[in-house]
């Protein structure tokens, strides 16, 4: 059952519409939606007018929701839903709902929940101050509550879900430990959300993972053995990227992403099929988490997905603006995850700079 909602977001076409696949992931039916050059203004995110425009449109359409395209402070978005008699739900809390919606392990629920207490936390001062000033509109969900207890009781699970998350890291580690002696060399694929990860994991490994056009639909790692001119090689599909994702959200998932450091190679995933803007972007993101991470860029292979969608040398004119055309060095693959193409070339890469590593290893 759809959650009927008015989508507020910026007038550029590929933002707009990551919006709305976001806010539909979440389970909103966008009936109408609003555009601004700016929100990031001071009382509601947006102009005064451009609210009272939201304000009307949620009456006369019987809006349920007001999804806000961007990260906004909690007394803008109490602005705006006081103004509107309905819930805001900013970009944050938004991709926070689809996190719970996609969360299908004990880990990954531990995740979101840490993640959700701190984007709480943050809001709670907000909430105390205004109900202590007698401002209580059910819809914002507001009470009179001791602002020490209240935070209290949040940094308190917080520990205890720290402390879960701690025992599932060192868990982790001993997997790695195990792997390592083993002589596995490990290869982890990333990317931002829906460019075909697990598509290609799929193909790579003859696994049958969820693959769908939804937002987010890996939340926790998955790794299989792969046999490459026979040499055992461990790979691993992890999380999807978004764009604007707060550092908070990527120190949740941490014990998930970990998983990056420890990789021998890192298959960052581009779809080459969208526009050299939406690609630059889709870049940009990943390498927010990769360096929040201290990952090395040099373990990195781009793989450019989707090829079969594209004209050759449009796509090698993308890579080109990209700065990313490194035939020599072999840290570029054009590829289909779906029909397969070049994936051999893809794995022969791989296979070639594990060689090299483990060989500068061994020099050492």
């Amino acid at each position: 059952m759809y959650k009927l909602a008015l989508l507020i977001t910026y007038p550029i076409k590929h933002i707009a519409s990551e919006a709305q696949s976001l806010a539909e992931s979440a389970g909103y039916l966008i009936l109408h939606t609003v555009t601004q050059k700016h929100l990031t203004r001071s009382k509601f995110g947006i102009g005064k007018g451009k609210a009272d425009e939201v304000r009307e449109l949620v009456k006369s359409l019987n809006i349920e929701f007001v999804i806000f395209d961007e990260i906004l402070k909690p007394t803008q978005q109490y602005n705006l839903a006081r103004l509107c008699e309905i819930d805001i739900i900013d970009r944050e809390k938004l991709i926070l709902e689809i996190f719970r919606l996609r969360s299908n392990t004990e880990e990954s629920k531990i995740q979101i929940k840490l993640a959700e207490l701190h984007y709480e936390a943050v809001r709670i001062k907000e909430k105390v101050r205004l109900a202590k000033r007698g401002e209580q509109p059910g819809f914002f969900g507001l009470g009179k509550y001791d602002a020490d207890v209240h935070l209290l009781d949040i940094r308190r699970r917080i520990s205890v879900l720290r402390k879960k998350l701690l025992k599932e890291e060192k868990r982790k580690l001993l997997q790695r430990t195990s792997r390592a002696r083993s002589g596995f060399p490990t290869v982890s694929i990333i990317g931002y959300t829906s460019v075909g990860k697990t598509t290609l994991f799929n193909f790579l490994t003859g696994e049958s993972k969820l693959v769908g056009i939804e937002l987010f639909t890996t939340l926790s790692t998955s790794s299989r053995i792969v046999n490459i001119n026979g040499n055992q090689v461990m790979f691993s599909d992890t999380v999807g990227f978004i764009s604007k994702l707060p550092a908070y959200m990527i120190d949740a998932f941490k014990s998930t992403l970990q998983e990056l450091i420890f990789s021998n190679i890192i298959l960052l995933v581009l779809d080459i099929s969208q526009s050299y803007e939406i690609i630059k972007k889709q870049l940009s993101s990943s390498f927010t988490v990769l360096i929040h991470l201290g990952v090395s860029n040099a373990k990195i292979i781009y793989v450019f997905n989707k090829i079969d969608l594209v004209n050759l040398e449009d796509a090698r004119e993308k890579c080109q603006k990209l700065g990313i055309l490194d035939e020599s060095n072999r840290n570029f693959v054009m590829v289909s995850s779906k029909t397969g193409m070049n994936v051999r070339v893809l794995l022969e890469s791989i296979r070639s700079k594990i060689f090299v590593n483990m060989m500068k290893v061994d020099n050492n």
